[in-house]
Formats: structure tokens, sequence, C-alpha cells
């Protein structure tokens, strides 16, 4: 070019940094400012999404000083990138200064504060910028609820949720596909699967997004049935499935036992639509065999991936071999997968458990001196239940909850109903070497049944109670909560480390199967 000019300069910066020349990008910028051009609002709005996307605080900050040095930090495109830029580089606390100090505020900065409050995590700071931005008279866009929605994704926040819900019908975004998209697949993580339900129904036109997580959805909850009817409906209305699609349905398989289900989905991926199976779909396929038994025919499988096969691959037959109780072949292979990831705490778990539970004491002891010598800890058994907008921890055995006397002394009533129900603890999963009485004392410890029992005596009869715990549900707290949730009627919905579980009328949404 016979003469450059700020706005030349400024085009090549921005063409380099979407073509994801960034080196190139932010080498242009140096030898723009040596060429004696000086670099503008455009041209820092440009370069900082790149330090955003490789989380650069360091250098981000430095665009940032530059920007306050040269009268750029009110300006609102540098402002809304350097809200994102912190944002991606975990520092909301840097974002919500930058926010602060601008002098006025625009739906475009409103919602940058807002998508990096919530993609951290940051639910009530999210909210609470959602309540100055109602407050400030700034019109809600959908945008700001598809930043929001998804981080009410748990059952703590189904409440907030349900608010947010309120706020869409009012705003008239109902219709919008994406907003639908978030609010079924919050509804889903909140465990309320009926209004998730409810919503994907009255969508006109439902795109890959919504099909994927109503059917993850059903994986998730039960009848996991519900989730492959849904998916045969989706390619016969001639929508693709992709990889997460595929997930969904090979999710569904392994929590039914439906393995032939299973294996046709798996080779109907790349056989049918050429979507070539991740480890995510090999560990989903080797969880359905191990899951229904076939455990001689998940490590088959495993060993002759075309991936190589992960810890987290392996694991999957290694919990198998614990619900099937083949300590032989669960030997195996926690060896290959110590031989992957020498630290793995849930390997050494697990197989300490299995010698437990077969009487081979010798065995589980050497192996938590192991899990000491290597500075290995269990993750401690813990639930949560939100009553009356509070959240109520429990650890398991764990005394100091105010509540505690009245939880123990309605949990005895229970089990006194239950008792004449014939109900007899299973001391199964009691791995200490201790007498059968204490086995049975130490079940009534566990803490989603503290948890539950406080929901029912703290809250008006009828009430759905909602429990969420880090770990597997065991098959005595299973059995109980089926119990309860008929003596006490109410449904009760508990949501564990890999599914969840709806108790009513003494049954459960996972038939058992878990």
């Amino acid at each position: 070019m016979p003469e450059r000019d700020v706005v030349s300069w400024n085009t090549l910066v921005l063409a380099c940094a979407e073509a994801g020349r960034h080196q190139e990008a932010v080498g242009l910028v140096r030898t723009m400012w040596r060429d004696g051009f000086r670099p503008d609002s455009f041209t820092l709005s440009s370069v900082l999404p790149i330090f955003a996307e490789s989380a650069d605080i360091k250098r981000g900050m430095e665009v940032h000083g530059f920007a306050t040095r040269n009268g750029f930090a009110n300006d609102v495109f540098v402002g809304s990138s350097l809200i994102d830029m912190y944002a991606n580089c975990t520092r909301t606390d840097y974002s919500v200064k930058v926010f602060d100090n601008l002098p006025r505020c625009d739906a475009i900065l409103w919602n940058s504060m807002l998508a990096g409050c919530a993609q951290n995590g940051s639910v009530d700071e999210a909210l609470g910028i959602f309540r100055r931005m109602l407050q400030a008279g700034v019109r809600p866009v959908p945008v700001t609820f598809s930043s929001l929605i998804p981080a009410c994704g748990n059952l703590a926040s189904l409440h907030l949720g349900k608010q947010l819900h309120a706020c869409v019908i009012r705003g008239g975004f109902e219709d919008n596909i994406f907003i639908s998209s978030s609010l079924i697949d919050m509804y889903c993580k909140c465990g309320n699967i009926s209004i998730a339900r409810r919503i994907f129904d009255g969508m006109q036109s439902p795109d890959i997004v919504s099909w994927t997580a109503m059917i993850m959805g059903y994986a998730l909850h039960g009848p996991a049935r519900e989730a492959l009817v849904l998916f045969d409906r989706m390619e016969l209305g001639n929508t693709k499935p992709n990889h997460i699609t595929f997930l969904a349905a090979l999710t569904a398989c392994s929590h039914s036992g439906l393995v032939d289900n299973g294996w046709k989905y798996f080779n109907s991926m790349s056989g049918h639509y050429g979507i070539v199976p991740s480890l995510e779909h090999c560990a989903a396929l080797a969880d359905t065999l191990g899951r229904a038994g076939k455990l001689d025919e998940a490590y088959s499988f495993i060993s002759k991936m075309q991936i190589k096969p992960t810890a987290s691959v392996w694991s999957t037959l290694l919990r198998a071999c614990r619900v099937h109780k083949n300590t032989m072949l669960a030997e195996e292979v926690a060896k290959k997968i110590l031989e992957l990831e020498p630290s793995s705490v849930g390997s050494h778990i697990i197989l300490s458990n299995m010698y437990s539970a077969s009487g081979r004491w010798n065995e589980a002891a050497h192996m938590r001196k192991s899990m000491r010598n290597k500075g290995m800890k269990k993750e401690p058994a813990c639930s949560w239940i939100e009553v009356k907008n509070k959240l109520h921890v429990f650890v398991a055995h764990d005394r100091s909850h105010p509540w505690y006397d009245r939880i123990i002394g309605a949990l005895n009533v229970f089990s006194e109903q239950m008792a004449r129900q014939g109900y007899v603890p299973n001391t199964e999963d009691v791995f200490q070497d201790i007498e059968e009485e204490q086995k049975r004392y130490a079940l009534c410890g566990h803490s989603e049944k503290l948890a539950i029992v406080f929901g029912i005596i703290s809250t008006p009869a009828g009430t759905t109670i909602r429990v969420m715990k880090n770990l597997r549900v065991c098959v005595d707290c299973h059995t109980v909560t089926k119990l309860i949730s008929k003596i006490s009627v109410r449904e009760i919905v508990v949501r564990n480390a890999n599914r969840f579980h709806h108790f009513k009328d003494g049954n459960c949404s996972c038939e058992d199967f878990w």
C-alpha cells in the first residue's frame, strides 16, 4: 500500500486474529506502534480476545495498562473485551472492577459481565448483576438468559432457574430455540424432567441441541428407554444426531442394561453417520457391557479399542467388577489403571472395598496402607439439600447439624416402620471388620439418609425432597429411600455422581439398575 493508516492496520490485525494467526496479529500491533501509528480502541478490542482464548492474563493486563494510560479504558468495546479476558482467565473479580469503573454500561457490557460470572460458576454474583441490570432499566435479551440459565443447572438452584424461566416468559422469549434448549438442559440437571419434557413438547421445531438435551435428560433420570424412543423419533424427523447425541443414547443404554441397543448405536455412528467414536463413546459402551454383567466382553472390547484406552475407560470396568463381585478380574483391571495413573485413588478404594467384602482383610489393609504411604485420601461422602433457600450439608456420621437429634429420632421411627414391612439392613457396603450390629449402626449415619430425613421433617407434607450426593448411592440407602418414599408419601429425588434417582411410592426410576 502506498499509504497506511490506522484503519488499514486495524483491518489487518483483525483479519489475523479472526484467522487464528494470533502471534502474527500481536506482531502487527508492535510493528504498527513502531511505525508511528497509535493503536486505538478497535486495535485493543481486536487483540484482547487473543489473550482471553489463551488465558494469558499477564499480556492481557499489559494491554489493560496501555488502555488506561492512553484513555481507552472507558471505551465500551475495550471494556467488554477486558471483562471477557479476565473472565476467561478465571479472574471475575478483575472483570467486576473493570465493569464498575465504566462510566456507562450498555446491554453489551451487562451481558459480558453476566456471561463472565456464569461461566466461572459464580451463580450468585451473576444473579446479582442481573438484578442490577434490571434496576438500571436495561432490558434483557436472549443472550442474557443463554448465559444465566445454564449456571442454574444443579438441584440447589432449581428455584433460581424457575425465576429465570418466569423472566423468559415475561420477556416474550419462550419461543427462542436457544433459550428453550437451555431451559430443557437446566431442568434436567435440576432434577425436574417433567417440566423439561413439557418445554420440549411445546417447541415447534426442536434442533439437535434440544433433542440431545432431552435424550440425555431421560438417560440420566429414567426411564432410559424413553431416551431411545426420542432418538428414533429424531431420526425419523430427519434431524441427524451428532457425537453428543450418540453419547446420550449410549448413556441411556448403560443405565438400563440395553446391550443390543448399545452395540446398535455404537456401530451406526461410523457405519451410518461417519462419526468416529471417541474415548467417551467407548467408555459408555464398556459401561453398558459391564453393568449388564458381560465383564469378559467389556474387557475384550476395551483391549481391542482402536484408541488407546485411558484409566477412566478401564475404571468403568473396575466399577462393574465391584457390582458383580468379580475380584479376580478387578485385580487385573486395577493393575492396568495404576500403570496408566499410579495416583488413582478410586482404584485403590474399589479394590480395598472388594477385598473387605470378600473377607480378605489383610489385602484390604495392605491397600489402605499403600494409600497412606502415597498420601492418598478418600473423598468423604457428603449430601446436601436446600430448605427455605438455605443449603444444608451432611457428612456421614456428622453430628454437627443443629437438628441432628431430631433427624436420628425420625430415622429410628422410619426404621421401625420399615422393619414391619420386612426390611433387613444390607451391610454389604460396610467395609470394616466389625460386628454385624456395628455395621447396621454404621449404615444409619450415611449422609443421604440424614439429608432425606431432615428434608422430610423440615418441610410441609407433600413437598418433593431433592438431595445431591457426591458419590454413588449404596444398596442399603437405595432400599431405605424407596421405603421412606412410600411411608412418608413423598417424592424423593437424589442426584448422585452418575445419575438421578426418582423415588416414589416405594419404587425408583432406575428400576434397581444403577
